[in-house]
Formats: structure tokens, C-alpha cells, sequence
């Protein structure tokens, strides 16, 4: 079983019919932080590091592209995964500048229509595979995509928590 060095997750493919509850639960635990000063939300803690609020956005999407690739291995055998250019979409989408009651109804959205999907896969749709390229090109099950996606949402979850935390310590 692989286990996250950083944040502890381990890969428990078991957890995959559950993931619909507990990404609906990881998605709404952002919404307490999301609700922190805009000034805290939008300011990086170093350049090269994302702001709270453009993690959030980030696991937003996640959401919703993985509800895609989720319906894309249902509809075409073994559909290759294309990244996502999570870090082009900082400055495309403009994270930095989304509403933060915005991006927190929008994580409950994702995590909602992401969970539906996965709500109706049969056993055997579990089992359908897409090519995926992190954390090395790979065919992986949905299965794996939905512990995945579930270890994104909890990885992410402490990172906005440690950034909005050393933000208002500083402010203290």
C-alpha cells in the first residue's frame, strides 16, 4: 500500500465506495478556512508556494476533471488521462482573484457531481482503467482514481490549513 510521506494518506483502494461521503466531508471542511480574511486567503507564503485560496481552487478542479476522466473510462477503453496543467491554470483561471464563498460552494459542487459518478459505478466499473500520468504513467483503475482524488482533497486541506494558520499567527 502506498503511503503519502507528506500527510500520512495511504492508498486504500478499499475506500473507494466510500469516497463519495468522504470527499462531500473533506470538500466542506475548506469551507471554515475559505471564510478567513481575503488578504490571508490570496497571499502566498512564498512565491514559489500557492496561496490558500489557490489551493482550494486547484482541488476544485481536480474535482471536476476527474468526474470527466472518471466518465471518459466509463464511454472508451483505457483513455489516457492528459494532465491537467494545474500550475497553468493559477494564472489562467486567476485563483488569486476568485471569490472565496465562490470556491467553497464550488468544492461542495465538485465533490457532489464527482461522488454521483462514482455513486453509480457497478462492480465492474470500478475495475474500468484509464492511462494515468502521476505519480508515473500508469493504467490505473477508477478505483485508484477515486482514493486519489481523496488523498488530493485531504493533502490540499493541510496545506490551506498550515498557510491560513501561519498567516494569522503573523497577524497576531
Amino acid at each position: 500500500m502506498t503511503t503519502c510521506a507528506e500527510c500520512g494518506f495511504e492508498y486504500d483502494l478499499s475506500l473507494a465506495p466510500s469516497v463519495p461521503q468522504l470527499a462531500l466531508d473533506a470538500a466542506d471542511a475548506y469551507g471554515p478556512l475559505l471564510r478567513a480574511d481575503a488578504a490571508v486567503l490570496r497571499r502566498r507564503p512564498a512565491p514559489q508556494v500557492w496561496s490558500p485560496l489557490e489551493y482550494a481552487c486547484h482541488v476544485r478542479d481536480v474535482l471536476f476533471v476527474q468526474r470527466e476522466r472518471a466518465l471518459a473510462a466509463l464511454r472508451t477503453n483505457t483513455p489516457v488521462a492528459e494532465p491537467m496543467g494545474r500550475d497553468e491554470r493559477v494564472e489562467h483561471d486567476g485563483y488569486a482573484e476568485q471569490q472565496p464563498a465562490d470556491v467553497a460552494r464550488q468544492l461542495r459542487d465538485g465533490a457532489l457531481m464527482f461522488g454521483h459518478v462514482l455513486g453509480k459505478l457497478s462492480p465492474a466499473g470500478w475495475d474500468r482503467t484509464l492511462v494515468y500520468s502521476f505519480p508515473e504513467r500508469a493504467e490505473r483503475s477508477l478505483r485508484w482514481l477515486a482514493v486519489h482524488t481523496l488523498h488530493e482533497l485531504r493533502h490540499h486541506l493541510l496545506d490551506v490549513r498550515r498557510a491560513v494558520d501561519a498567516q494569522n499567527a503573523l497577524q497576531s
